[in-house]
């Protein structure tokens, strides 16, 4: 499995506290099967992204835990002023392993007027917007219509393991597996921070999903597409994004009781 967003490096956000930890934390991602792993520390108004420091602290860390685990480095972006201004002239600063994919994160209190100009602006450069953790997220939760259409714009979505499995509530757990019946999902990753509350594991959401929509489904969204944003690659598994409700032509799908 490949995990693309969770904050292992040390001292440098609110995740891993220490190398000790890290190191720990590693050491639980390949005990769970998970084979490579994008550091992807916040970049936002309370923690500055130094990718050199990135840098370092991922070849120290890579050193430690030899060729069981392939680390690589992004970041979780936040839609400030200062990162959009900076990711026009420094394009690959902030993407996952350097390629062309980039975690967005939307802060929890607004979501800006204009943010479909600003995801916009991002596809116009040539990169892939994948929203993170939106099932945890209140405004985007509860405006799903929002989410949809970023979906049309060509966006992402990643959700969070631990949501599936309730670690953020029953309500957020629904939600999730709503998403994932209605094909609305195309990453799960475990945003990991220590090595306990939000560990640096997959494989028993991967059972739940496998179990609900089967191998293929749970091979895609832990392994298939992860590895693709990995490498820089299309997705392999990229379902239909819900239609615009409010369309011209827009007919409701009718729907059939057999008996």
């Amino acid at each position: 499995m490949v995990d693309i967003h969770c904050h292992i490096l040390p001292g440098i956000d609110d995740g891993a506290k220490s190398m000790e930890i890290s190191v720990q934390m590693a050491e639980i991602a390949i005990a769970d099967g998970i084979t490579h792993v994008i550091a992807t520390p916040h970049s936002n108004a309370e923690y500055k992204f130094l990718p050199e420091l990135v840098l370092e602290l991922r070849n120290e860390l890579q050193s430690k835990v030899g060729d069981k685990l392939k680390l690589a480095t992004g970041c979780d972006f936040h839609l400030s002023y200062e990162n959009l201004a900076d990711i026009q002239v420094n394009k690959t600063k902030y993407t996952l392993n350097q390629k062309n994919y980039l975690l967005v994160e939307f802060a929890d209190f607004a979501i800006p007027p204009n943010i479909d100009d600003t995801l916009h602006s991002l596809h116009l450069l040539g990169l892939h917007p994948i929203i993170t953790h939106p099932e945890r997220n209140g405004l985007i939760r509860h405006q799903p219509e929002k989410l949809w259409r970023w979906l049309r714009q060509g966006c992402y979505v990643q959700v969070t393991a631990q949501s599936l499995l309730g670690r953020f509530g029953k309500d957020t757990a629904k939600i999730v597996l709503d998403w994932l019946d209605e094909e609305r999902i195309h990453f799960i990753a475990t945003d990991a921070h220590s090595v306990t509350g939000r560990p640096l594991k997959l494989r028993e959401a991967y059972d739940l999903v496998a179990k609900r929509r089967g191998i293929s489904i749970a091979d895609a969204l832990f392994t298939h597409n992860p590895m693709a944003a990995f490498d820089g690659r299309p997705l392999p598994y990229q379902p239909e994004p819900p239609p615009d409700k409010n369309a011209p032509g827009y007919k409701k799908r009718k729907r059939f009781i057999f008996f």
